[in-house]
């Protein structure tokens, strides 16, 4: 049987872990009560508690109601809250429903609400072992990225609420700063590497003054509005004075705290230096790669990896008749100036021309095609330097926001021209905005299928997404083959230097010779990468273990299928039902398998 979806597009929830407002709603106290004609509009009634819990996550959904201008709440108590509701919930599912009674659907929304409740019970136990201010994912530079990224104007009421939020941002950045103090009291403070991003992007903020990015946004929002100019100025005006009185001394409150953090921090970099370190690593590695796999099973599995495309990047290396060792061909590659662009505008050019080549290919190898307007951007200037080097936002449901693929373009260095292909694939079609806009589209699904995922799952269809292309017909240039091999490579070797930090006690400097050894990348990339992995622990190892599921499970269904098999028709099944275990999505194909039926 087929199935049609309206294709749509999912709404990164970056800020998890800070989802609650000052006070419970009414409806979460009578959660026991709770009467649902059928296990959907019990979903939707936990969507709704919970969204009363997150007016950020609102934000995120496109969702512009009375709470639109507050953040969530950041405390501790907060978290509870969250997670009280979540156990209850699941309770009043477990007794109110039976789960061989219900419909394939509802059945399967049943066991992926105990898997995300069993998935975020691992870290339960290590709530407070996260770094809340770090060069990746943290509040210093999430906070604007969020006004910005986010929070759309578009009427008065809008900005208002955008007025409110900067007004906010000072007991926000109160609490986060409080909280963040307790854990350092504790032992949970990042690597003293770390502090010098944070303050560079402190000080990129408060040094800009109102020049400020957010204030710039904000003007560009109010200056679209069709409302008079002196309407307009004393908008802007509000939110400057608003800056001044509350974003800017609490940006400067943190640094003070980011300062005396940064005197007292450790020099070891792997979490098994925590209370408890081993435990909370294992915990980590079961939530991201959604398996029972050990750090050394994973290691392993990434050496042997590294290991096979080493092989088939020599074949490459023979083709274009370079003569020397592979680490020699890497150095040619990561140096010489014919493999980076000149400038931002060629590089971007570039990419919505591999862009606009792939997505008149897409209906060839896919059913259900995503419908959001994807866009290119570079990192904003104020966390270029410590962010990542690519990364997909989602669009809004309901298309208020496009979905947006953001390009790192601080150190066109880093950038190398041999793996635009592969990063673009990975970050927009048929990578993240296909499988996200397809995901949000599963318009009779409840909420936490539409709105959640497994990293494995999203990660690893990313990686395969680079991969796939090739059979498409593209990377035509061998270096930029090569390129993608480098890209899948990376995920290799971040098995072997997550775990080796993490679990095996490398050292920074000896991760990052792992890599400038084993692979192809710039330095600043390979040192990007390593201390993305310490203070993330755990998550980058999904990428390949994510993958070669995907692959395994391909390549099954080709085998037994024969000549009944349809890429077209694998790729619907391993979308249709949105992001899930790595061990039920071996269940959809084999069901597959046995039924030739979508």
């Amino acid at each position: 049987m087929k199935l049609a979806y309206t294709a749509a597009a999912v709404a990164v929830l970056a800020l998890a872990g800070c989802t609650a407002t000052q006070q419970p709603p009414a409806s979460m106290g009578a959660v026991g009560s709770v009467e649902a004609a059928d296990i959907d509009t019990f979903f939707e009634r936990y969507d709704e508690a919970s969204l009363e819990l997150s007016p950020e996550s609102k934000a995120y959904r496109g969702i512009r109601d009375e709470d639109y201008g507050e953040w969530n709440d950041a405390s501790a108590a907060a978290d509870a809250r969250q997670r009280q509701l979540r156990q209850d919930y699941l309770a009043r599912m477990r007794t109110g429903y039976d789960l061989d009674a219900l419909g394939a659907q509802g059945a399967l929304s049943y066991r992926l609400f105990e898997a995300v409740a069993a998935r975020d019970g691992l870290l339960d136990p290590y709530e407070e072992y996260g770094y809340i201010f770090n060069q990746m994912t943290g509040r210093q530079s999430g906070i604007p990225a969020f006004l910005i990224n986010t929070h759309t104007v578009t009427n008065i009421s809008d900005a208002e609420a955008y007025i409110e939020r900067i007004r906010g941002i000072g007991p926000l950045m109160d609490t986060l700063i409080a909280r963040a103090a307790q854990r350092a009291a504790n032992g949970i403070m990042p690597t003293d590497w770390v502090y010098p991003y944070v303050l560079s992007d402190i000080d990129n903020i408060l040094e800009a003054g109102l020049d400020n990015a957010v204030l710039e946004d904000f003007g560009g929002e109010v200056d679209a509005l069709d409302i008079p100019v002196p309407e307009k100025e004393a908008l802007k005006q509000r939110a400057a004075q608003a800056w001044q009185s509350h974003a800017a001394p609490a940006y400067g409150r943190l640094r003070s705290e980011m300062l005396r953090q940064q005197a007292i921090a450790p020099s070891d970099d792997g979490v098994w230096r925590l209370p408890n370190g081993g435990e909370y690593y294992d915990a980590l590695l079961s939530y991201y790669t959604t398996t029972d796999l050990s750090a050394d099973e994973i290691h392993d599995i990434g050496l042997r990896e590294v290991d096979r495309i080493h092989g088939e990047m020599r074949e490459i290396m023979e083709q274009v008749g370079f003569e020397g060792s592979l680490q020699d061909f890497f150095q040619y590659t990561r140096t010489d100036d014919r493999f980076y662009f000149d400038t931002r505008e060629e590089y971007l050019a570039e990419v919505d021309r591999v862009v606009a080549a792939m997505n008149e290919r897409l209906p060839d190898y896919f059913i259900t095609l995503p419908e959001y307007e994807l866009v290119v951007k570079p990192v904003e200037a104020f966390r270029e330097q410590s962010a990542g080097k690519a990364f997909y936002q989602s669009p809004a449901p309901d298309g208020s926001r496009p979905g947006t693929y953001y390009v790192n373009l601080y150190n066109l260095k880093d950038m190398s021209r041999n793996e635009l292909e592969a990063l673009a694939y990975h970050e927009a079609n048929p990578g993240h905005h296909m499988q996200r806009a397809i995901q949000t589209g599963l318009d009779g699904l409840p909420a936490f299928r539409r709105f959640g995922g497994f990293t494995a799952y999203t990660e690893g269809w990313g990686l395969y997404s680079e991969e796939l292309p090739k059979e498409m017909g593209f990377y035509t240039d061998p270096y930029s083959d090569f390129g993608r091999l480098g890209m899948e490579l990376w995920r290799a070797a971040r098995l072997v230097v997550d775990t080796g930090i993490h679990s095996k006690r490398w050292t920074r400097a000896e991760a990052i010779a792992y890599l400038t050894e084993n692979t192809p990348n710039p330095d600043g990339d390979i040192r990007k990468a390593i201390e993305r992995y310490i203070v993330y622990p755990g998550q980058a190892t999904a990428y390949m273990i994510g993958k070669l599921k995907i692959m395994e499970l391909r390549e099954r269904a080709r085998e037994e299928m024969g000549e009944d098999f349809d890429i077209r028709e694998f790729h619907e099944v391993v979308l249709v039902n949105g992001p899930v275990p790595l061990d039920i999505l071996e269940e959809q194909v084999e069901e597959y398998i046995a039924s030739g039926e979508v």
